[in-house]
Parts: C-alpha cells; sequence; structure tokens
C-alpha cells in the first residue's frame, strides 16, 4: 500500500534537510512553489508542512515565510556531586570548568538580587515562617553566547544578619555562593536533594530561550535543596531553581564505581 502523497513530500524535504541542502536557517519554498514541485493540493502541502513542524524541524515565523529550524547540540549536565566540591548540576565553578573543558565559552548576566517573601513551597523547603524575608538571586546563563539556563537561588534572611552581607551584592561571587558561605559562616553543604520536573515554559522563558511559542519544546526544572549539618540533622539552607529548555540540555545522574569516560 502506498504512503500518502502528504508523508513522500515530508520525507522529501526531510532528506533535504538532513543531507545539508536545505540548511538550517534556510527558507523553504513557498506553498505555491511546493505545490507546483510535487503537483500536489494546497491541503496536501499543508499536511507536508505541518508533519514537519511537528517534529520541530522546520518553524513557520507570521509574515517572513517557514525556515528550517538551527539544531542545538545538547550540553550534558552531571547532576550527581563532585567528589571533590560536593557540586554538581552545573552549579558554580564544577560548572564552568565543564563547559571550557569542551572548548566552549560559559556567561551569564550579573545576578538580580531582591528580598522576597517565603509562599507556602519556599517555607516548606527551608524551614521557616511562610512570609518569611528571603534573599533572591537570579541569573541568566550561556554557553556561546546562546541561551542555556535561567537559575534563581533563595537564602533565608538570617544567613545575612549572621554575616553573610555579600549575599545582597547584585554582584558575581566568583568563588561561589557555597564556597563563600563556607569561609564566611562555617556552613558547609553536606547534602542536596533534587526535584525534577517538566513543564511548558512560559512566555517570558519562551522568549528568552527563543523557543518556538507553539510549546512543542518543554523546560526541565531541577529544584535543588541544599543542606548543612545542624544538631538535630540536616538543615535547608538554599533552595536554587534552574531551568533548562529541553531542546539543548541533557542530564546524567551516576553513582559509586563508574568509569569516568561514562559521564560523557
Amino acid at each position: 500500500m502506498a504512503e500518502p502523497m502528504y508523508w513522500q513530500i515530508a520525507q522529501a524535504l526531510r532528506q533535504e534537510i538532513d543531507s545539508g541542502e536545505l540548511r538550517p536557517g534556510a527558507k523553504l519554498p513557498t506553498e505555491l512553489e511546493l505545490r507546483e514541485r510535487y503537483n500536489a493540493s494546497r491541503n496536501t502541502i499543508r499536511d507536508a508542512v505541518k508533519w514537519l513542524a511537528s517534529r520541530a524541524l522546520i518553524e513557520t515565523r507570521p509574515g517572513q515565510g517557514t525556515f528550517v529550524v538551527e539544531r542545538l547540540a545538547p550540553f550534558i549536565t552531571i547532576l550527581s556531586a563532585d567528589a571533590e566540591t560536593g557540586l554538581g548540576g552545573g552549579e558554580g565553578n564544577a560548572a564552568l570548568s565543564e563547559i571550557i573543558a569542551i572548548g566552549l565559552t560559559p556567561a551569564a548576566d550579573p545576578p538580580d538580587v531582591g528580598i522576597k517573601r517565603a509562599d507556602r513551597v519556599l517555607a516548606e523547603q527551608l524551614s521557616v515562617d511562610e512570609g518569611a524575608q528571603l534573599v533572591s538571586r537570579y541569573q541568566p546563563r550561556y554557553i556561546d553566547g546562546i541561551p542555556w539556563s535561567m537559575q534563581t537561588s533563595f537564602y533565608p534572611m538570617n544567613l545575612v544578619t549572621k554575616g553573610a552581607d555579600r549575599l545582597l551584592e547584585a554582584a558575581d561571587i566568583p568563588e561561589g555562593v557555597i564556597a563563600y558561605l563556607k569561609e564566611q559562616l562555617g556552613l558547609v553543604q553536606v547534602g542536596y536533594r533534587d526535584w525534577i520536573l517538566v513543564r511548558l515554559p512560559t512566555e517570558a522563558e519562551a522568549m528568552f530561550f527563543r523557543l518556538p511559542d507553539d510549546g512543542r519544546v518543554s523546560v526541565v526544572v531541577i529544584c535543588r535543596t541544599g543542606y548543612s549539618d545542624g544538631p538535630d540533622g540536616p538543615v535547608p539552607f538554599r533552595v536554587t531553581m534552574s531551568i533548562f529548555p529541553a531542546d539543548r540540555n541533557q542530564f546524567v545522574i551516576t553513582s559509586a564505581h563508574h568509569p569516568p569516560e561514562a559521564d560523557g
């Protein structure tokens, strides 16, 4: 049984995309040109284009036409903790060194620092009263100039009153906040818990990551709660929410006794 005409046209166009004949960013022929090329009806051509768009191979830009989507090489983030630093999941110098090690250039905007009152979820995660003041540090990050993640960390205000006043500065903490808190307050992160969810991007996220506005590319949200030692057990001292677009990020979690090359 012969395949439907729209599917045959879609496969022919896909072959042109895969072979590089239609390069990323290239404009597809117009609907009329495709109808004449394949001697097909308007609905058949539209079904073929819809099939390619549903697989994120092309995108339609209102008033401009239909273009081949640029495929981004995914960056792999190791979510398991680094044995030496205790950090993982795209955090701090550990993340920067991973990016640099494969020949890419990391960058970040200056942090946007503010005061936020804890909502019910943050209050539960940080073991503080609902409405308690938190320090919020938000920072968009990039790899080779391409938006890579959005990260917001929340810290109880009592860390500032104890002497960690640099948390309130709208500037990078070069050694990393975890190292700064250890040096300034003797606070040591002994572990963390990740809560991972996948959802549709908000309008602001889609705009920042330059995602198609039809919701076909999701974002991965990693909510990390960091713990220090307390007299009665681990005590949460920060919550970091990292948002990653799913079209350019992959994640690896490893346990003990695995070959180093497995992380790649």
